[in-house]
């Protein structure tokens, strides 16, 4: 198990443990994450599970491929260190891994 740390637009934290290699849209929905809708149900064909990887993270995480970087074209709030949680998978080098969770998905 590793930890991730959700923290919404307000500042709220929740620190959630997660199966290596389950991917974090589905973690953050599972526990009822405000702001992580998942609407496409984890498949990269939409940008419900936007979120921002704290800038200490940002290189430990694999590269996002095009489909993702496509897909994060159609999310308010887009910045250099946006990703889409679905395409991030709980693992041993994350644990401890922040996110935070834009005001809304679209």
């Amino acid at each position: 198990m590793i930890k991730v740390t959700y923290i919404d637009h307000e500042g709220t934290a929740r620190e959630i443990e997660a199966e290596e290699g389950t991917d974090l849209m589905d973690v953050a929905v599972d526990n009822l994450v405000p702001g992580i809708d998942g609407d496409c149900g984890g498949v990269a064909a939409c940008a419900t599970c936007h979120v921002h990887v704290d800038p200490a993270w940002a290189d430990k995480l694999p590269p996002m491929d095009e489909e993702e970087d496509a897909m994060l074209e159609l999310a308010d709030d887009r910045n250099e260190s946006s990703r889409l949680a679905c395409q991030i998978k709980a693992s041993p080098e994350l644990d401890g891994l922040i996110l935070h969770t834009p005001v809304g998905q679209h």
